[in-house]
């Protein structure tokens, strides 16, 4: 057996039908992380092979390269961490084969232990022995140590330096049980950690971060016969959810939350959701069955910005926040926060893809013809690099809008060439050119292919459900850029990717200084209101701003539904100002409890445009006779009512098609199942991407899709 630049060579002899049961074998008795696939089979010489072997690695081989993702602490591995008796008890980074980091550790390909950072550990000779054991489960085991010759721990706070791992970790549940903020290193990053059930030290966090409102994920010690035993406590969670929770890429998966519940309330102010997710790594574990309860786990960042990998990082950017840090001396080559996900009409939503599920490979049904570089959006960036009829997509980078975010934008981009050796030969971007991402892509010498934000939303159900019908796309967003020069988010776009008509929206309104819309909901309710001739006053209003946008001065015309449900938080008095994006659409649908079949808004053709006239809503969203429950219930049913009516009255236009429905407002579990459910009343076929976001980091999936009808 050989290692090549992304495939195996196996060399097997002996009787014709034993060597066709092994090689059904290689598949179907595969371990659980493995997905074989026989690429080639032929018959070849005879070497009379004395014994097993495998030789080094072919580095000249031509690259076919696959990366692998971190994975969770196998159950083996955890029977030892916890066996007084065995070598590696309570080492806080035991491994196997079918566990532990791959893609936080790979420099380069082949994938042996030189070309990860684990090379500047050697191994002691029982490590060794294990290594070189074909019948051991740690054979070429690449991030194979122990706690003679592998990473270690060390703790630091205010007063002392602790090196002894065990110590070190006794140190780390010692300041949670006293309500402290400990930085930890994990597997793709730095979590910021404090007892989730401490309202002091979760408030602490919120205020030093600072992050008043946004939701914290919590993670929670594996429990019962299932894991699950104590988040059940906390989260009602179905079937489907429990099997996420246990996945091997281990995600935040975001369940309705209990109460009363023991955790702090404010771990999701306003909200009955809740992201939960188990420990992956030994050192979580072992974190977890100390402290014996839940912990707050969110990533170790400035708001917005790729996760903290690096000590020296740590402490200086993020010392105002901890009160102490559990790190340790395994590099990690490159980010990958936790994956976030969320069920939805029964499947599984990712919500943000990192750790354990990037990078994500997925195979094109029309090859491209040049290696393509899709840089993606500015919000929740991802990057997707393509060849041939393979396609990968990074983990999530986040928002680019520091200076470290384009450090790490830049690292990611080289990083995807170098590992997979393919140099783009063009860079697919969003057309607007504020964007971050954009700018950075007119920088290069490269060949530049712009591409409209909504239809790089709408183009990803292609990606993920190829076929030859036609798509009705329903794109509803923020807001993008437009080819009409407006900001889009509300639209219906039919044809396919490279070919989009736009043929249904809703009436534009101009959203004072929208620059700041997105934090504050009270210029989209102003904007409702003023445009038809309605009094609005909210107390960060003043006559200026109104003098401004009667004059049509900084006002950007929009037909966002993302911004209808700012104004809707913030006419129903839930929010006027947000101290994330995105927190007054949450608080919308948090407090909307029971959805019942309503009228569609009226619709009229502008320009062979279906547009829907959204101001019946103000009167509803405004009754302050009805409870704010009846007021989101209305809002969200009439939405869905109307999305329905335009796909009705779009098929009688331009007959049969596929719908899809792309762009963040989809991530809205009680909208989207509404409106799956009244579209297959109607008889519509109906689609939802499954394997990348529906949000903007899923952009640069679409831009590569759009790239292809291009060339």
């Amino acid at each position: 057996m050989q290692n090549l630049k992304g495939d195996v060579l196996v060399h097997i002899e002996g009787e014709p039908r034993a060597l066709e049961k092994f090689t059904l074998a290689i598949v179907q008795q595969a371990p659980s992380i493995a997905k074989p696939i026989i690429i080639d089979n032929k018959s070849v010489a005879s070497q009379s092979p004395a014994r097993f072997e495998i030789r080094d690695s072919d580095a000249s081989s031509q690259a076919h390269i696959h990366t692998p993702t971190d994975y969770f602490t196998c159950p083996e591995c955890l029977r030892e961490l916890n066996d007084p008796d065995n070598r590696r008890y309570q080492y806080p980074f035991i491994n196997c084969t079918q566990c532990g980091p791959r893609f936080t550790l790979i420099e380069k390909l082949p994938y042996d232990r030189v070309n990860t950072t684990m090379a500047v550990f050697p191994l002691c000779a029982a490590c060794a022995r294990e290594y070189n054991n074909p019948l051991d489960r740690r054979f070429h085991a690449e991030p194979i140590a122990c706690a003679e010759c592998g990473p270690r721990l060390q703790f630091i706070d205010h007063e002392q330096s602790i090196d002894d791992s065990h110590l070190a970790l006794h140190k780390a549940v010692t300041a949670l049980q006293t309500g402290q903020i400990i930085a930890v290193k994990g597997i793709g990053g730095y979590h910021l950690l404090c007892d989730a059930e401490n309202d002091q030290a979760v408030i602490n966090l919120r205020t030093r971060k600072p992050r008043p409102d946004k939701p914290l994920a919590v993670i929670f010690p594996s429990s019962g016969a299932d894991e699950l035993e104590l988040i059940r406590q906390h989260a009602n969670i179905s079937d489907t959810e429990a099997a996420l929770l246990r996945e091997p890429s281990r995600p935040i998966v975001v369940v309705d939350s209990k109460d009363p519940t023991r955790l702090s309330r404010h771990i999701a102010p306003g909200l009955n959701q809740l992201g939960v997710f188990l420990p992956y790594s030994p050192l979580h574990h072992l974190l977890l069955q100390s402290f014996g309860r839940a912990v707050v786990a969110t990533s170790a960042n400035v708001s917005g910005e790729p996760v903290l990998t690096e000590q020296q990082q740590v402490q200086k950017r993020l010392s105002h926040i901890t009160d102490a840090c559990l790190h340790h001396n395994r590099p990690i080559a490159r980010p990958a926060d936790d994956s976030v996900l969320r069920i939805i009409a029964g499947h599984a939503r990712p919500l943000r893809i990192g750790r354990g599920l990037a990078p994500v490979e997925l195979t094109l049904a029309t090859a491209i013809n040049k290696p393509t570089l899709a840089v993606g959006g500015h919000m929740k960036n991802s990057v997707a690099l393509a060849w041939g009829k393979r396609m990968v997509i990074s983990p999530h980078i986040g928002d680019l809008d520091s200076p470290h975010s384009l450090k790490v934008f830049e690292q990611v981009i080289d990083d995807l060439q170098r590992l997979y050796e393919i140099k783009a030969e063009q860079i697919a971007c969003d057309a607007h050119r504020g964007y971050a991402s954009h700018r950075w892509a007119r920088q290069t010498d490269l060949p530049l292919i712009p591409v409209f934000h909504h239809h790089a939303h709408a183009a990803t159900l292609e990606l993920e459900y190829p076929h030859d019908t036609p798509w009705l796309v329903f794109t509803w967003d923020g807001v993008g850029y437009g080819p009409d020069g407006s900001l889009w988010g509300g639209e219906a776009l039919l044809g396919r990717p490279g070919n989009w008509q736009r043929v249904a929206s809703f009436n534009p309104f101009r959203v004072p200084a929208g620059d700041h819309a997105a934090r504050q909901p009270w210029r989209s309710a102003a904007a409702l209101c003023w445009q038809t001739g309605l009094d609005y006053s909210a107390p960060q209003e003043n006559e200026l701003v109104k003098h401004a946008w009667e004059k049509d001065i900084n006002s950007a015309s929009t037909s966002a539904v993302g911004r209808l449900f700012d104004a809707a938080a913030a006419l129903s008095r839930l929010l006027d100002e947000a101290s994330f994006e995105g927190q007054g659409p949450m608080l919308v649908e948090a407090n909307t409890t029971d959805l019942q079949r309503t009228e569609p808004l009226p619709i009229t053709d502008s320009d062979n445009v279906l547009q829907a006239d959204w101001s019946p809503l103000l009167s509803v969203l405004q009754d302050n006779k009805l409870t704010i429950s009846q007021r989101c219930n209305h809002f969200h049913a009439t939405l869905a009512a109307t999305l329905v009516e335009q796909a009705v009255l779009s098929r009688q236009r331009y007959g049969t098609f596929q719908v899809g429905l792309s762009g963040g407002v989809f991530q809205n579990k009680r909208l989207t199942e509404h409106i799956i459910d009244l579209l297959e009343q109607k008889d519509f076929k109906v689609f939802m991407n499954r394997q990348i976001p529906c949000n903007d980091g899923g952009l640069c999936t679409g831009q590569i899709m759009e790239a292809i009808q291009g060339e």
